[in-house]
């Protein structure tokens, strides 16, 4: 017999099958082998199986060995190898090493096996106590707390009762040892009672809507707190009571613990779930648990839609309109394009879930391409929170210098004496922006990036939030010496200082990326605010969306405009989204929620739109802004990033792609919208020199995009790296 093997090397030169021969019976499709490679052993996957080979057999090199007993991948995740490499792309191996936990490919994690110590079948605690001695009396104790508790971990009672006394029992037939294989359980302190929910009549109406239509992907649009969850957990307990599975996605990791609460609620060990704040030992046990059948639902964040499971019958994308679920690291690849090849595999339904849909979902549901459900209440009839914006001009005008407006501080200080919580969101951690000289006017930058550095205080040190390098902070100006230094602009550590001294026996906590590294710092800190440990809670994005609060009453939205200004088509999207999802977050119980939102540009009509929740409007208005400037999702941008840590290598990569594409360009011109060459915004970063070619071309034109890989292909300089994007979710 023959196998077929991707090995596991994302090197473009060896992205070819590779045949290999075997005897054991243990090969199948999917399989992790062990295949001499060169003159190394190397890892792969077996992506066909057959009886003949076109080769002769001397040539043929056999297969080591098999590296697990089930086969890892299933012939859907092959099936998604082949459509991956085709859409972005990229080589068999990089699309095959989504699809396991990297730890597992590098042999550095396996299944974890823990000694317990149990009392002896015959075992007859009053002739025991006979036997021992009067100073025997840790072995007297370790055999009562056998006979009380049961089984119990080696280890602990060593440490416990101490070595010596756990041989003694042992050699006197006392006890015994058994090994076990134990699960390496994330969240283990996660456990919620089951509710009896009923559902609405809107949400049995969506529920309905969904499993009956005949289309595979249903958009279900409803407002902040319109009770989307219950219709997931729904639609999830039908596909498990027909014998399927299911996947959902959140776009946050600080999302997950929540959900997984409810998933275990209704579905107990069925729950699975999946993302990269898991220590390594869980990832790998969970990713077992779906791959084995013995969990049924995966919960995660964007990595999660690889979950390999089996005979989906639904697959949820929460917040679906979310930037993250665009992979912007290589390989790139978009959640909800794998989640439609999945659906479309298995038969199965997807539903994309937000109460700002991205514009291209809602036109697809408008025309009819996808199904509609809508919730347009929030489940309890409460309306929507009031939004008042704070004109930030007329405050400065004021001699107001703090991060707060007049009616934020004020509003604050009524939230905080009926004893009701606040969150208060800047999209900015750090204490500082920026650190400007005031002699000469020079920003501290990154040497790495183009970029300036943020101060913060808690570290004393200035960061790059791109490549993560550190500064010490300086005390003069490194370009004039001039010891006058100004922090420009607010982050998270800023605010909170600010509100200490506004509001002295406020408990305050802040969440971002600095103070929720790990998983347990993201569940911690939302646990403690939900626990009402804390009166405010400041962050950034990571507290915008998803969350259920229901004591939090009032949200301050500072710099609210902030994305407006970004180069980027999408920035009124982005902005509208965010402000409906922050604003989102209060005034879902008894008492009605207060928005503050500060703006410089009072003025712009999308604030207006985020204002009066107006979705529908800024749909209309930004549809038929994109219809007429040819932007997606009407054509599709195509960039081509040349990085090189030599800008001379760099420019001239650039100039030759330039060349081949503007040879294309000028072929098929017709289905051009916009072709040119610049330097990437972000000139440089982490050490690379950036330059980018843009296009905008017809949307769905596959042969041309084809063709500009191939020109991409052509290309190649040594030391420069060239890569595709396709409609990119970040265009610095």
């Amino acid at each position: 017999m023959f196998a077929d093997v991707i090995v596991d090397i994302t090197n473009s030169e060896v992205d070819r099958i590779f045949e290999y021969s075997f005897i054991d019976d243990g090969v199948r499709l999917g399989s992790r082998v062990n295949v001499p490679f060169g003159n190394k052993n190397i890892q792969g996957i077996v992506i066909n199986i057959k009886e003949k080979s076109d080769f002769s057999s001397d040539k043929i090199k056999p297969i080591f060995s098999v590296l697990e007993e089930v086969n890892a991948l299933t012939p859907e995740m092959i099936s998604l190898m082949n459509y991956m490499c085709r859409e972005y792309y990229i080589t068999r191996a990089q699309a095959l090493r989504l699809f396991l936990p990297s730890e597992m490919r590098k042999g550095k994690i396996k299944e974890q096996f823990i000694k317990f110590l149990s009392l002896s079948e015959d075992f007859l605690m009053d002739k025991a106590l006979e036997t021992l001695r009067k100073t025997a009396k840790k072995q007297k104790d370790l055999l009562l707390f056998l006979e009380e508790n049961g089984k119990s971990r080696l280890a602990e009672l060593n440490e416990n009762f101490g070595q010596s006394a756990v041989k003694a029992v042992l050699e006197k037939g006392f006890c015994k040892i058994s090994t076990e294989k134990t699960s390496r359980s994330p969240y283990k302190e996660l456990s919620a009672l089951q509710k009896n929910v009923i559902l609405t009549d809107r949400q049995a109406n969506a529920v309905k809507s969904i499993e009956q239509t005949e289309k595979t992907i249903t958009l279900l649009y409803g407002v902040t707190g319109s009770g989307k969850t219950e219709v997931y957990l729904k639609l999830i307990d039908d596909a498990i009571k027909s014998g399927k599975t299911a996947i959902m996605t959140v776009p946050e990791i600080a999302l997950t613990p929540q959900m997984l609460k409810q998933l275990r609620a209704r579905f107990g060990d069925y729950a699975a779930i999946l993302h990269s704040g898991l220590s390594a030992g869980e990832r790998f046990d969970e990713w077992w648990r779906l791959r084995n059948g013995e969990a049924k639902i995966a919960i995660g964040a964007r990595s999660a839609i690889f979950a390999p499971l089996e005979n989906l019958g639904v697959i949820i994308i929460d917040e679906e309109h979310d930037g993250s679920y665009t992979s912007e690291m290589s390989p790139r690849y978009s959640t909800i394009s794998v989640a439609k090849f999945r659906a479309r595999y298995n038969n199965a339904k997807l539903v994309l879930g937000s109460a700002t849909p991205s514009v291209e979902s809602f036109m697809f549901a408008e025309k009819g391409v996808y199904n509609l459900a809508e919730l347009p209440e929030r489940i309890n009839k409460k309306p929507l929170p009031e939004v008042e914006i704070a004109d930030m001009r007329a405050e400065v005008r004021r001699g107001n210098n703090t991060p707060f407006s007049s009616v934020l501080k004020e509003e604050l200080g009524k939230c905080l004496e009926k004893n009701n919580q606040a969150i208060i969101f800047l999209n900015q951690r750090g204490y500082s922006k920026t650190v400007i000289c005031t002699e000469c006017g020079h920003v501290q930058k990154c040497s790495a990036c183009d970029v300036s550095l943020t101060y913060h205080m808690e570290e004393n040190a200035l960061l790059c939030h791109y490549c993560g390098a550190k500064y010490k902070m300086i005390e003069a100006c490194t370009e004039c010496g001039s010891p006058f230094i100004r922090y420009g602009g607010y982050g998270t550590e800023r605010v909170v200082m600010e509100l200490k001294k506004l509001y002295p026996s406020a408990r305050i906590l802040r969440m971002d990326r600095d103070t929720a590294q790990t998983k347990e710092g993201h569940f911690k800190i939302l646990k403690s605010f939900a626990d009402r440990e804390a009166d405010i809670l400041v962050g950034t994005q990571m507290i915008a969306k998803g969350h259920d609060f229901p004591f939090v009453t009032l949200v301050g939205i500072l710099d609210a405009d902030m994305s407006l200004h970004f180069s980027d088509y999408r920035s009124g999207e982005r902005t509208f989204q965010l402000i409906t999802q922050v604003a989102g977050r209060c005034g879902r119980a008894n008492e009605a929620g207060k928005v503050v939102l500060q703006t410089y540009s009072p003025e712009n009509a999308v604030l207006r739109q985020a204002v009066r929740y107006d979705y529908e409007g800024f749909y209309k208005h930004e549809i038929s802004v994109r219809k007429a400037t040819a932007f997606p999702p009407f054509t599709d941008i195509v960039r081509i990033l040349i990085k090189s840590e030599n800008d001379e290598i760099a420019l001239s990569a650039t100039k030759n792609v330039y060349e081949k594409l503007n040879a294309l360009y000028i072929n098929e011109k017709d289905k051009f919208r916009f072709f040119g060459c610049m330097k990437a915004p972000l000139k440089k970063l982490q050490n690379q020199f950036r330059y980018q070619v843009l296009m905008r071309i017809l949307s769905g034109e596959k042969q041309l995009l084809d063709k500009i890989f191939n020109c991409l292909n052509e290309s190649k300089t040594k030391n420069a790296y060239l890569s595709l994007e396709i409609n990119p979710n970040n265009l610095n």
